[in-house]
């Protein structure tokens, strides 16, 4: 058993070391980290997605859902309007920073050490969900991403496949986008009363388009538990022709189910067989 699990205080010792190394890693790396944020859009649109502030999340309390908009709305503006030059790195807790109460955030949802907790700064994991979504309709390669080893919630108005997130957490579990090309990336994201928003734009129009799909969903019983597993495919297509040039395997996911597999739906059930 980890040393981290016997006592909270070998827990906070090891956060701290890992967000001290990724501090010292980052400041010895050589990378160059997007830093200027322009108000006007440019001028071509590569994707544009959205997601719903507010899901049933289990037996959740509903406050943590409002906690979740007020914490968004704090980290948003630190992204909108970011620009990824060629040979740059975005990093989501480089321009978000640390989430604490004296910046206003609140206690939100967190999923950590293979629980639901709550925590402040809770629910920016539904932003860099967004953000790797739309990353993955662009050329921008994704250098780090991580997700969660669980799955904590049966679907509710779920219109992304399964396991397509992106787990964050300060400042060692990050989302990074490395800019490949020779031109200009733009991130813009916002809130409206019901959705958080987002779109990437370029500065000159990218000749491919990008589809994504899931295959091979499953729900598995194995060793008196259940899992669930897919794959996420990306397809690339020549905006030219309409004609597929290529496709890779981004995500093979497994994760341990958390919820009653009766409480699914019954397209889920079709779709996983468990």
């Amino acid at each position: 058993m980890r040393l981290s699990r016997l006592h909270p205080v070998f827990y906070h010792v090891r956060v701290f070391q890992k967000r001290l190394c990724r501090s010292i890693s980052d400041r010895i790396s050589g990378v160059r980290f997007a830093a200027e944020q322009q108000a006007s859009s440019l001028p071509f649109t590569c994707n544009r997605h959205q997601s719903l502030l507010r899901r049933k999340l289990g037996s959740t309390d509903p406050r943590l859902q409002e906690n979740k908009v007020v914490n968004l709305g704090i980290a948003v503006p630190s992204i909108d309007g970011l620009l990824i030059k060629p040979g740059e790195t975005f990093s989501f807790w480089r321009r978000v920073g640390k989430t604490t109460a004296a910046k206003g955030y609140v206690e939100g949802l967190l999923l950590s050490q293979g629980e639901v907790r709550t925590g402040v700064g809770g629910g920016l994991c539904q932003l860099a969900n967004l953000l790797f979504w739309m990353a993955l309709h662009t050329p921008l390669q994704v250098t780090e991403r991580h997700h969660h080893q669980f799955d904590p919630f049966p679907d509710d108005h779920r219109v992304l496949p399964f396991g397509s997130g992106a787990s964050v957490f300060y400042n060692y579990v990050d989302l990074r986008l490395f800019n490949p090309t020779r031109q200009t990336f733009q991130i813009r994201v916002w809130l409206t009363d019901n959705h958080l928003k987002g779109a990437v734009f370029t500065d000159r129009e990218w000749p491919c388009a990008y589809h994504v799909e899931e295959r091979n969903h499953a729900f598995l019983r194995q060793g008196g538990k259940h899992y669930r597993r897919n794959e996420i495919w990306r397809l690339v297509i020549d905006k030219r022709t309409g004609n597929r040039t290529g496709e890779e395997l981004v995500i093979r996911n497994f994760s341990e189910v958390k919820y009653d597999l009766a409480d699914i739906t019954p397209n889920m059930q079709k779709a996983g067989q468990p």
